[in-house]
């Protein structure tokens, strides 16, 4: 676990929050907002975090986690904006990579929503290494309740990934998601306004 993201479960434990329920969702919305100058460099060079390579993302083992890691956009040079350092859970293959969803590009009050209604899709409740979200791009677009995922969808290549990826254990989601962590690059004013449109 992340020296960060111990800290922040330690002092949820001193408040008296229970894990994954929507108080704890409240609370850690609140409390790791108010975080600012996260160094994502020194957070993925932390002991404690386990890295994984990208091979492990583009199989089915990897369908189900969440994962953060550095990103350099293929397309850079012709894209509106784009997320350096994705938060993604990862939701099925695609040519070259995997698509996944970028809790990023949503801004913090749908991103609550879509994590609270993700939570309820795991394959069981022991909040381990063996605890996935069940959210596949095919039952995604079969619910309205999953509505908010449209503009998180992304397709990422393996090969654009810098280094390896960093698993995000389940017992760290809640942690992970409101943790300001994103680095947008281009029309960075842009972003939640068009994931608004798409939604």
């Amino acid at each position: 676990m992340s020296e960060i993201f111990k800290k922040v479960e330690q002092e949820a434990f001193r408040a008296g929050i229970t894990p994954r329920s929507k108080e704890a969702t409240a609370w850690f919305r609140k409390k790791v907002q108010k975080m600012r100058g996260i160094n994502r460099r020194a957070l993925m060079r932390e002991q404690e975090l386990e890295l994984r390579s990208t091979r492990g993302a583009r199989s089915s083992k990897g369908i189900g986690d969440m994962y953060m890691y550095f990103y350099d956009a293929k397309h850079r040079d012709t894209l509106p904006y784009w997320d350096a350092f994705p938060l993604v859970i990862i939701v099925g293959p695609a040519k070259g990579g995997f698509l996944g969803l970028n809790l990023h590009y949503l801004p913090i009050p749908l991103r609550a929503k879509l994590l609270d209604e993700l939570m309820k899709v795991t394959n069981n409740k022991a909040w381990d290494e063996t605890t996935k979200f069940q959210a596949s791009y095919k039952f995604l677009t079969a619910s309205s309740k999953f509505k908010w995922f449209k503009p998180c969808l992304k397709h990422y290549l393996t090969s654009q990934i810098e280094g390896q990826m960093a698993y995000v254990p389940p017992p760290e989601w809640e942690i992970a998601t409101f943790l300001p962590t994103q680095q947008f690059q281009g029309n960075k004013g842009a972003v939640y306004k068009d994931s608004r449109s798409m939604i």
